[in-house]
């Protein structure tokens, strides 16, 4: 399908969604999608998004890691427009390391490094680059907010998602001890290290629970889908959501202007 030049007068982006919201979350992309329409952008994604190739980085697997970069990058540059990314850690992934991965290949190296100037977290776009901290979002909940490590660390992602959730009417944020701490998850690191990754997502799941909060909130579904299991498991009320979803709802105002948060798939 024909990409049409991007016209900076009519403002749009490419959404990569990522496969974790592709495959098992596809509220969170639907979400990102109508709060990014609501606040005046044209939401493009692109057709054949796989796997940007953090995974296989993170196990070492350089030369398939280096192909699913190659790809991705050869796919969101067909369009001009800059790149939202629902997550931290795929967003670090091409921020920082599809140029290193390409680096020997001049060409998709330069393709990489202009790809990766365009790329944005989704909260990080919404704050940083539209300049919108208040999105119109509405609900009426206690929350606490998770930072995940690869947004934290990887992106300096701090008061981006704190100024959107400050801004959404009737929410009452909570301090999350430890916020800083990581959950356990650490893709692979969760299924090779399970016994430690156990024991970090207690502590992070004792935490929330000292919130009294009804809503946990993070940036990333990897690290949502980890806590969330947990909370389930214990027989806790309280809900895993992506900020996506909060910010797409509008329920003290009456209005459904996104998916139900509720629905999300992680109860």
């Amino acid at each position: 399908m024909a990409v049409p030049p991007y016209n900076r007068l009519v403002p749009r982006v490419q959404l990569l969604a990522t496969c974790l919201v592709d495959r098992l979350f596809p509220d969170v992309g639907l979400s990102a999608a109508s709060v990014l329409e609501r606040i005046g952008y044209d939401v493009h994604v692109p057709e054949g998004q796989t796997c940007c190739g953090q995974p296989a980085l993170n196990a070492g697997f350089l030369p398939e890691a280096r192909a699913m970069a190659r790809y991705t990058v050869d796919l969101l540059s067909r369009d001009a427009a800059p790149i939202v990314i629902p997550s931290g850690s795929c967003a670090d992934m091409l921020i920082h390391h599809a140029p290193e991965l390409l680096h020997a290949e001049p060409e998709a190296a330069a393709r990489a490094s202009q790809v990766a100037a365009r790329t944005y977290e989704f909260t990080q776009f919404l704050v940083d680059v539209s300049g919108r901290a208040d999105c119109g979002a509405c609900l009426r909940s206690t929350a606490t907010y998770h930072p995940s490590c690869h947004g934290l660390r990887g992106l300096g992602l701090e008061r981006q998602p704190q100024a959107l959730l400050d801004a959404v009417d009737g929410l009452e944020l909570r301090p999350l001890g430890e916020a800083q701490t990581c959950c356990g998850f650490g893709g692979l690191f969760a299924v090779k290290m399970d016994g430690i990754s156990g024991a970090m997502l207690d502590r992070k799941l004792d935490a929330i629970d000292a919130t009294g909060a009804d809503v946990v909130i993070g940036t990333d579904v990897s690290c949502l889908m980890h806590i969330g299991g947990g909370l389930h498991r214990r027989g806790s009320r309280v809900q895993a959501r992506h900020i996506a979803e909060v910010l797409a709802s509008q329920a003290l105002r009456g209005k459904d202007a996104g998916p139900d948060p509720q629905r999300s798939g992680r109860e």
